[in-house]
């Protein structure tokens, strides 16, 4: 089946967004919340998983299920998000707005994910 082609824009996004994980790893390490262990192990492993969501929501057979990994994964990612909000050395430097900016924008990811379950 063809997709349109913003789903790929959207594979082709999440797959690099992986690969900069292993390209920089301690950018990732900062934003991490002390809460969660093995930080480095954390970093590869949400890398290893946004390279294989990125990949398999291209795909008839996996899309389905990428799409619903990739909305598990960015509601993960909110705590991240709240993180940088709340300490100064996570939020690496970036007005406040921006980091406010960001909340909504995850959400509009949900929703962009959450729309090609109707393909």
């Amino acid at each position: 089946m063809q997709y349109p082609w913003h789903l790929y824009l959207m594979g082709i996004m999440y797959t690099i967004a992986g690969i900069n994980h292993f390209i920089k790893p301690k950018m990732y390490m900062k934003i991490m919340p002390p809460y969660i262990p093995y930080h480095l192990n954390m970093v590869y492993l949400s890398g290893v998983a946004e390279i294989i969501l990125g990949i398999a929501v291209c795909f008839a057979l996996t899309k389905d299920y990428a799409i619903y990994g990739i909305i598990a994964m960015l509601l993960v990612f909110f705590s991240v998000h709240f993180y940088m909000l709340s300490s100064p050395e996570a939020g690496a430097g970036l007005p406040k707005w921006i980091l406010i900016l960001r909340i909504p924008l995850q959400f509009l990811l949900i929703w962009w994910a959450w729309f090609y379950l109707k393909y």
